[in-house]
């Protein structure tokens, strides 16, 4: 495997920060994630448009195919309606 020096590998599409996607961290926040908008009953394409997002955005959040960074874990919890200290509280590694 060789890598550029901006951290991408030569001739595919991944980035090392990709890396956290792995994290049993993330996968238990991932996973509250889809358990509070599913516990509000709500599907994919309503939290999209609540994001401004096509469906497919959550959905590949949701399947770990894509990461979110905090900006964007504070717009889901606001259009899930969750307060982010009790997200939080939520996570048994916090």
């Amino acid at each position: 495997m060789t890598l550029s020096r901006f951290g991408i590998i030569k001739g595919k599409c991944c980035h090392l920060w990709m890396k956290t996607i792995h994290d049993d961290r993330y996968r238990a926040l991932i996973k509250l994630l889809v358990t509070e908008r599913e516990q509000r009953e709500m599907t994919q394409i309503t939290l999209a448009q609540r994001l401004s997002h096509p469906q497919s955005y959550v959905a590949k959040v949701e399947n770990l195919e894509r990461r979110l960074d905090v900006i964007e874990l504070a717009d889901w919890l606001s259009a899930l309606g969750v307060e982010p200290s009790e997200f939080m509280r939520g996570l048994a590694w916090w």
